[in-house]
């Protein structure tokens, strides 16, 4: 799995009018994968939404990641699940959904990390790198020397997010993180855009 360019949707920056074109264009932009993520949706409408996105990645052959609910992401035939510290074990989900279907860890520290080297999962998620809007209640801002020294223990590839954007994505791609997780820096305002320049930075730091 391409885990250069991470792209994760926000209810703030579309609706099922148009998520669709804004994650085709995305990927035509450099994404190399796509994380279904609302948090204020009912069930349901999350459903369709995740259905649309997983078609688009489907005929773009990009990985689709179901952020949290486990039962969506089957649902909709996803090819995995992102979740956090605080949801179900990751032991209980690989029993759930098997040994191919892709599972992400988020991280906030350097203890949860060095935990989730045991964890039966294909990545972990580590930061805020810098301070970020996408959540109402966000985890301590983990800095570029914290997000350094998780890269260089990890047997896990590890994707660096939190306020990642192009004036400061040099700095997180010096630390080696296998790839950079970005919401706002991709999805508010133009997609194709925001992914062509935030790609070519990447294709020139890690070739």
């Amino acid at each position: 799995m391409d885990l250069k360019l991470y792209a994760i949707t926000d209810e703030r920056f579309m609706g099922v009018e148009n998520i669709v074109e804004k994650v085709m264009v995305a990927i035509e932009g450099g994404v190399t994968v796509v994380q279904y993520r609302a948090k204020k949706k009912e069930a349901r409408e999350m459903y369709e939404e995740a259905l649309k996105v997983r078609e688009v990645t489907r005929k773009c052959r990009i990985p689709f990641i179901v952020n949290d609910r486990v039962d969506l992401a089957l649902a909709v035939n996803a090819d995995g699940v992102h979740v956090g510290q605080k949801d179900i074990p990751v032991s209980v989900i690989r029993k759930i959904v098997g040994g191919k279907f892709i599972i992400g860890l988020s991280t906030h520290n350097i203890v949860e990390a060095e935990k989730a080297q045991a964890e039966n999962v294909n990545y972990i998620g580590f930061g805020p790198v810098y301070v970020t809007t996408t959540k109402e209640k966000p985890d301590p801002v983990v800095g570029a020397e914290l997000l350094r020294k998780v890269t260089a223990f990890s047997r896990k590839p590890v994707v660096a997010i939190g306020g990642i954007n192009t004036d400061n994505i040099g700095e997180v791609l010096a630390c080696e993180p296998t790839g950079v997780a970005i919401v706002r820096g991709i999805f508010f305002g133009n997609p194709y855009k925001n992914a062509k320049k935030l790609r070519e930075i990447i294709d020139a730091t890690m070739g």
